[in-house]
């Protein structure tokens, strides 16, 4: 079941996008402003509004840690503030002054992507706030944008109807024509996807367009075979445009919104339909899932944000602990694992321990003693041992990406031993 808990109805116009981190909503529209909630009790941030920009905002976005929000507009910059005061960092204005549509962090927070009106994109580093990279689509506006979840690669989307998949270099490896009227929103699951013919794992891809359709594709990446877009399926459900898309955070479900003024939930492995709701009274123009909490936010021409909440024992069974016990532990997926994580306030580890296959399993086999010599040198996590005879054998390209090492220094990853430690107390404390 999802229950309308909430409406937000200040922002004075059409609401063009809206983004969650663990513990903020943020909403942009047309009125020029960025407006920041809590999601205790869906109440305005002290320091919200934040204006700066001069006209319509079009995408924003918080950065993996939320401690830094980017939003883009007509007036051709993307505004970079710290959502822990509302200061606002940086204006990165667009090379071409073009209007920026979208805007994105990389995982780890290293970039931030730009897309325009004209087509070009931009990789900004967020160490410096200065330009990386820029490159451009073959033809029309960039207004879709998605990073794949290790960072290795994102995908841009066109009003041309193209997808276009880049490196972290900027380098564009592949193009496809995806939607004919012109791609609107694409997004990419947390969720790896396994060929059991040939043991490669792939990344599943939604993309949704002025077609009316949302489509499901597989990307291969990887350094042998190089970059394989696979067209997977069509979700049909929506009668006009269908204007947003995103995944769930465990990759369990998808989310549309339409010019035909419904927002769709679907169940993405077998592509059924969930949910829909029709509260909204104009287009829908954004739709989100919160990492953490059992929480959806739409958006619409209307003005206003709904609020949704799914029952709890819906969304995910095995969240908790408490009703579990080891035996049952045992038998976690990976997805049970990333569940049970965003139920500890641990939702910024779902990434990695997707990407070393973590299921109950192995996340009963984790001690403190094994992680004593877990070690991070380019983002990605390692055994110590491992990673000095990689280095030793004068590689200095990362083992992940293959990438040129910008340095060989090795440092402990604390992060990650201390949520091993909080999952071992609670173990501990229910068993």
């Amino acid at each position: 079941m999802v229950t309308l808990i909430h409406t937000l109805a200040d922002h004075s116009n059409d609401v063009n996008y809206c983004a969650f981190s663990s513990s903020c909503l943020a909403t942009c529209s047309l009125d020029k402003t960025i407006r920041v909630y809590s999601l205790n009790n869906f109440t305005e941030l002290p320091y919200s509004p934040l204006k700066g920009h001069t006209y319509a905002v079009h995408c924003c976005c918080f950065s993996p840690s939320g401690h830094v929000l980017a939003s883009c507009s007509t007036d051709g910059t993307t505004m970079v503030w710290d959502t822990r005061d509302g200061r606002m960092l940086a204006v990165l204005e667009q090379p071409s002054g073009s209007p920026v549509r979208v805007c994105r962090f990389s995982p780890e927070s290293t970039y931030l992507v730009s897309g325009a009106a004209d087509g070009s994109v931009v990789l900004w580093n967020m160490q410096s706030l200065k330009l990386y990279r820029l490159g451009n689509v073959k033809d029309g506006s960039l207004v879709a944008c998605a990073f794949s979840p290790n960072g290795n690669f994102f995908v841009t989307g066109s009003s041309c109807g193209d997808l276009t998949i880049w490196d972290d270099k900027m380098r564009c490896l592949y193009n496809e024509k995806a939607h004919d009227l012109g791609v609107t929103c694409c997004d990419i699951s947390s969720q790896l996807i396994s060929d059991g013919e040939h043991g490669f794992r792939y990344f599943q891809m939604a993309s949704c367009g002025q077609d009316n359709q949302i489509k499901l594709w597989l990307i291969l990446f990887a350094d042998f075979l190089g970059v394989e877009l696979k067209y997977k399926c069509t979700l049909n459900g929506h009668s006009a445009p269908v204007l947003a898309c995103a995944f769930s955070y465990d990759g369990q479900m998808l989310v549309s919104g339409s010019v035909d003024k419904c927002v769709i939930i679907y169940e993405t492995s077998t592509g059924n339909t969930l949910h829909t709701l029709s509260q909204h009274t104009r287009y829908v123009t954004t739709c989100a899932f919160a990492p953490c909490s059992p929480l959806l936010a739409t958006g619409s021409m209307d003005k206003t944000v709904n609020i949704w909440q799914f029952d709890l024992k819906q969304l995910c069974a095995g969240n908790t602990v408490e009703n579990e016990s080891k035996v049952a532990v045992e038998d976690w997926s990976e997805d049970d694992v990333s569940a049970w994580l965003c139920a500890q306030d641990l939702a910024d580890f779902v990434g990695l321990f997707k990407m070393n296959n973590i299921d109950g399993k192995e996340l009963l086999n984790l001690t403190k003693e094994s992680l004593t010599n877990e070690l991070k040198i380019d983002g990605y996590s390692y055994e110590k041992e491992a990673m000095e005879n990689w280095i030793s054998n004068k590689r200095q390209s990362s083992p992940m990406t293959n990438l040129p090492l910008h340095s060989l220094m090795l440092t402990p990853n604390r992060t990650l031993k201390m949520a091993i430690s909080r999952w071992l107390e609670t173990q501990q404390k229910y068993s």
